[in-house]
């Protein structure tokens, strides 16, 4: 008995994320794009998920519609580096139909190259030893020493290339078109949106789910994962948990419309 107990515990899968259900909304969303969008929520690493969405969307809309990738590409999922692979190649052949954001992952990725002996750990306990594997780079748990932490974040850049980690590093926090804004976790409700700072637009900020916006502006973002899409109060949230759920959620945005695609 205590065997099979000992056994349930350590076998015990990891917890799903937390799944958010927005509230009523109690103002109206104005949507007054300068041209149709489509928006698409975290991807984490389920290139399985994101090719059949893409070519969903080109089926539906056409090639001329702009396509962003709202942040948080990679991690926990079992193909970062095909997602990688896949969006560089699309940003890089047709920039004016694919935008790619920071999200708060590419982010821990970048801090982990740059200081894998201090911010390694956190990176590596929420998704960075998966994206590490699809890389064909492996590591044994979530914690290295500093030299082990060096080296890794050597092969990770050799991987990436200069090309690719030069991208990523570009990477813009926000892409607006008319009153819409695409981020990838938040903006403060109580500032305009050309005075947000970038860890905002990019970590999140704790009114922005809480309380709308007052200045006739709406927010596209992933970042927090929801039971479902949803839009209303100033915001569409398109994060469905893909890595979690299978369920990656894309917004085609237009005047005065919003339509969920998974």
């Amino acid at each position: 008995m205590v065997l099979k107990r000992l056994k349930q515990i350590f076998t015990k899968p990891e917890p799903g994320p937390h799944l958010h259900t927005a509230p009523d909304p109690t103002v109206d969303t104005v949507l007054h794009p300068d041209r149709p969008f489509c928006a698409i929520g975290d991807i984490h690493g389920r290139l399985d998920l994101l090719d059949p969405l893409l070519a969903k969307l080109r089926g539906e809309f056409g090639p001329d519609v702009p396509v962003v990738f709202i942040g948080d590409a990679i991690d926990r999922g079992p193909d970062s580096a095909g997602v990688l692979s896949r969006i560089h190649t699309l940003t890089g052949s047709a920039p004016d139909t694919h935008v790619a954001l920071m999200g708060n992952h590419e982010q821990m990725m970048l801090d982990f190259i740059d200081d894998p002996a201090g911010k390694g750990a956190r990176w590596l306990s929420f998704g960075g030893v998966e994206t590490l594997a699809s890389f064909g780079i492996e590591v044994e748990g979530k914690r290295l020493d500093a030299e082990d932490a060096l080296d890794t974040a050597d092969a990770l850049e050799t991987a990436l290339g200069p090309g690719m980690l030069g991208w990523l590093r570009a990477l813009p926090p926000v892409w607006t078109t008319g009153n819409v804004h695409c981020v990838h976790a938040a903006m403060d409700p109580e500032l305009s949106p050309d005075t947000q700072s970038a860890k905002v637009l990019v970590n999140g900020h704790p009114a922005f789910l809480r309380r709308p916006r007052s200045d006739g502006q709406t927010v596209v973002h992933g970042h927090t994962v929801m039971a479902e899409p949803v839009v209303g109060d100033t915001r569409i949230s398109i994060d469905t948990g893909a890595v979690f759920t299978g369920r990656l959620t894309a917004a085609y945005v237009a005047t005065g419309t919003c339509r969920f695609i998974s």
